[in-house]
């Protein structure tokens, strides 16, 4: 894995990140109390196909019940400090002060995206990550209730699928991505796709916000058909 560490600390500006995504990058923290950055650029990259996304039936059952209220990119503050989380595996973060700020301004600036799962009003659990033209690439992911994340990632999924996207990066694949069809592809292999999403013109939104767990189930099943 190719690695590049920033020993001194100078700024990344919202732009910088942009074009380092366009060029196959992402940044790290070692910690959460470590100022600086590096940047990643794995000899194999994890991606997840939309049109092989795997959804188990247990799954599909929760997304049609409509268990969580989904909304999206509304709690931006909200998902970041739920990823920076410890949880089970995971007692440590990387989430660090340069993080938040970063996307943070992604996000006002409507590069970063937030999809969040609500219950009683309170949020349980979601995700967030970077869109750039039809290139979608998953930064972080939480639970606190049973499946508030898997339903946010089906809810994802979809929304890329109706909005023109072609390419979900996942960075790494972890068995909890492999359950859902997530792979592991050659560096070369991953630009040459990274290239192609980058042509297309695209629509976060095409998908409304409010769509049900149905809406969702139909658009996976009517992709996964072709």
């Amino acid at each position: 894995m190719a690695g590049y560490k920033d020993d001194i600390v100078m700024e990344i500006t919202p732009q910088v990140l942009l074009k380092a995504y366009a060029c196959g990058l992402f940044p790290m923290a070692e910690s959460a109390d470590d100022p600086g950055l590096f940047w990643l650029e794995p000899e194999r990259r994890g991606h997840l196909p939309l049109d092989s996304f795997h959804l188990p039936r247990r799954l599909r059952r929760t997304i049609r019940s409509d268990v969580f209220e989904i909304r999206v990119s509304t709690d931006f503050q909200g998902i970041i400090d739920g990823c920076a989380e410890p949880m089970p595996g995971r007692q440590k973060t990387w989430i660090n002060s340069e993080i938040r700020r970063l996307y943070g301004e992604l996000f006002d600036m409507g590069y970063c995206h937030t999809i969040e799962a609500w219950q009683d009003n309170e949020l349980v659990g979601g995700l967030y990550g970077v869109s750039l033209n039809g290139a979608f690439f998953g930064e972080s992911m939480f639970t606190f209730r049973t499946d508030a994340s898997k339903v946010c990632l089906a809810h994802l999924v979809a929304r890329l699928i109706v909005g023109g996207y072609s390419l979900l990066d996942t960075q790494f694949v972890t068995d909890h991505l492999s359950k859902f069809g997530a792979l592991e592809i050659p560096q070369a292999e991953y630009n040459t796709r990274l290239a192609e999403a980058l042509k297309l013109e695209t629509d976060f939104y095409a998908l409304s916000p409010q769509a049900c767990g149905q809406e969702v189930l139909d658009v996976l099943d009517s992709w996964k058909s072709r």
